[in-house]
């Protein structure tokens, strides 16, 4: 497997690829950016991301029932992020346990939305 964490420059990089999956482990109200926390000067959620709240990923009984919710074949390449890191650990170690080549941005939105060159989305 690869490594587990990913920094932001190879994230910003890959943002067109289509090969990768950027998965947003936050709430549905975090992932629009109707809530957020105030350190952030912005809420919304990367480009391209899809959201599956991190409460219904771990709330899966079996491997079979995590496929089943993120809807990809098992080997398909997954970077989490949450707001700080912390969600998407967890997130990251659920997909792999699955057979998703899934990887951690650990610096989530909270380095995301600190600078206001990257692109995002909120909605």
């Amino acid at each position: 497997m690869t490594e587990v964490e990913v920094t932001r420059a190879e994230l910003e990089s890959r943002l067109e690829d289509a090969g990768l999956t950027i998965l947003d482990v936050r709430t549905e109200a975090e992932f629009s950016g109707r809530v957020g926390y105030p350190c952030d000067g912005r809420q919304g959620h990367l480009p391209g991301a899809r959201h599956l709240d991190l409460a219904e990923l771990i709330g899966c009984a079996s491997v079979a029932e995590v496929r089943e919710r993120v809807g990809l074949p098992e080997g398909a390449e997954i970077i989490a992020y949450c707001h700080s890191g912390s969600r998407s650990a967890t997130a990251v170690a659920v997909l792999r346990a699955a057979g998703y080549e899934a990887r951690n941005y650990g610096g989530s939105w909270h380095e995301w939305a600190a600078d206001p060159a990257l692109p995002f989305e909120s909605g």
